[in-house]
């Protein structure tokens, strides 16, 4: 994702409607879905706004505004004001089409809930992070546009707004003169870019967790210590594999967390069932379109003997993922050759005890918001270090994702918690991702330090069908022009592949 602007801007109040949420009866894109475990999410349209109704309660400070007639074209300001709500915590703007770019700038500001208001905070697009271009997934008719989401913590009331590009530097001058704030206004239609359709704004609540199940011990120690890869779903242009029951979610494993010290027992030694043909479909590709990458292959020839321990692992039910709001069964790839690292942009204000409600509520927007058949990571890492579960599918197999946009096939997204533009990563967490990335590899005989070649699927930076020559361990950044995974936990990835390659004994 492009680079994640936290930004403080001196005003005292929003440039944004007063719209009551009674005003509010239910268009296309308006809805609310409550449960009592699993949380909400509620979305709120974005309308146009006046330019001088808006720019006058900048200045003014005024909290008592009303809903302003505002011009019904693309090109205008758009906002909402929301207070009193049932409580959420994450926030993001959506859109109608995946495809289309948000060619603004999206800003919130929240209240904490008994608190204050927060700083103007930047809200950027998230489309770098993302299912491929010509995957269903992303060309389904659930499928929306959107900015990265936001961790904002217990909150009340928000205000957001929308400026189109070109609309006006003055705009945000809270001392500018009313001569000059006129004359902005008028000047607002000429050049300003087009908006999405369908913008509105996404409030998140997390619920809570529900009761973890009691842990099957056996099917934890059942885990495979070695994937089984299912032919077909890697090769372009061939159908991806598909496993699970129609009506029914396909589980992975049982429990909250999965133990790696726990030693398998004869009577749950570890084996690859057979697919059923009603249970899985698969396509075979013909030998000219396999892996082209052969010297890398070569040297991973002996790599066998290469492996490294599994590091604990919290399960999607340790974390209380909702598996009812997630599409059934599971897509996956025929192999992992690439590892990666992003971070969620989702800022740094949590504490570690909040993780897991970050990551229903990540988790949610993906399903719920953006349309996405699951959660887009495959493992996501927390500040403490703790490593998750993301999309389920199994956490020894190649589960295709939804993270790099052109390179979710053959591939897994690690997506560390946090925003890392200007900031740091903790150092467990950059530890966190080399003892997931050396095991994993491992389980695929990659060698954490070499490098491979993937097939563009389409992108801002390789186009579709160009072999593309990566490190097995890289930041997004490279196959995509963005800033994730921020500049200072890319830095850190040299020392990732360096301890990686360690713990595989290399």
């Amino acid at each position: 994702m492009r680079a994640y602007l936290a930004s403080s801007i001196g005003v005292a109040c929003t440039a944004a409607l007063a719209l009551p949420l009674a005003l509010h009866p239910g268009p296309a894109h308006a809805r609310a879905e409550r449960t009592v475990a699993a949380g909400s999410t509620r979305s709120l349209p974005l309308r146009p706004l006046d330019s001088l109704d808006s720019l006058d309660s900048l200045v003014g400070g005024g909290t008592d505004r009303g809903v302003t007639a505002g011009r019904g074209d693309a090109a205008v300001e758009r906002g909402v004001t929301a207070s009193g709500v049932r409580p959420f915590s994450l926030v993001g703007v959506v859109w109608d089409r995946p495809a289309a770019e948000l060619r603004g700038r999206a800003q919130v500001r929240t209240r904490a809930v008994g608190g204050a208001w927060s700083p103007w905070r930047e809200l950027l697009p998230y489309g770098d992070e993302a299912p491929d271009p010509d995957s269903p997934e992303l060309r389904g008719p659930r499928a929306h546009g959107g900015t990265a989401p936001l961790w904002v913590g217990a909150s009340d009331a928000v205000e957001a707004r929308v400026r189109p590009e070109g609309a006006g530097a003055a705009r945000a001058d809270a001392g500018a003169g009313a001569d000059a704030r006129a004359a902005d206004a008028g000047a607002e239609g000429a050049g300003a870019a087009d908006l999405p359709s369908g913008l509105r704004l996404e409030l998140i609540d997390p619920g809570e967790p529900p009761a973890p199940p009691e842990p099957d011990r056996a099917a934890l120690r059942a885990l495979p210590g070695h994937p089984a890869p299912t032919a077909g779903g890697g090769v372009p242009g061939a159908k991806p594999t598909v496993v699970g029951s129609p009506g029914r979610p396909s589980w992975g494993a049982s429990g909250p967390s999965v133990n790696p010290s726990s030693p398998p027992t004869p009577s749950a030694r570890p084996t690859t069932p057979r697919p059923s043909a009603t249970a899985a479909v698969t396509t075979t590709p013909s030998p000219s379109a396999l892996d082209t990458d052969a010297d890398a292959e070569t040297a991973n020839a002996g790599a066998a003997r290469y492996s490294a321990p599994r590091p604990g692992i919290v399960t999607r039910a340790g974390w209380g993922a909702d598996e009812k709001i997630r599409e059934t069964g599971h897509v996956y790839s025929k192999t992992v050759k690439v590892a990666f690292i992003h971070h969620t942009v989702t800022g740094n204000n949590y504490s570690c005890s909040q993780a897991p409600s970050v990551l229903r509520s990540i988790y949610r927007y993906h399903v719920k918001s953006l349309g996405w058949r699951d959660y887009g990571y495959n493992f996501t890492i927390d500040k403490c270090g703790k490593i998750y579960e993301g999309r389920s599918g199994g956490v020894t197999k190649a589960v295709r994702g939804a993270h790099t946009l052109g390179f979710n096939t053959n591939s897994m997204g690690i997506a560390v918690l946090g925003t890392f533009t200007s900031k740091k990563p903790s150092a467990k967490a950059v530890k966190a991702v080399a003892k997931l990335t050396a095991w994993k590899l491992g389980l695929f005989k990659r060698n954490p330090r070499g490098t491979t070649h993937l097939v563009s699927g389409g992108g801002n930076k390789y186009k579709k069908g160009a072999s593309v020559k990566l490190h097995v361990i890289a930041g997004h950044r490279d196959g995509f022009a963005t800033e994730c995974p921020g500049k200072r936990l890319y830095k850190k990835l040299g020392s990732v592949r360096k301890t990686a390659a360690r713990l595989q004994g290399r």
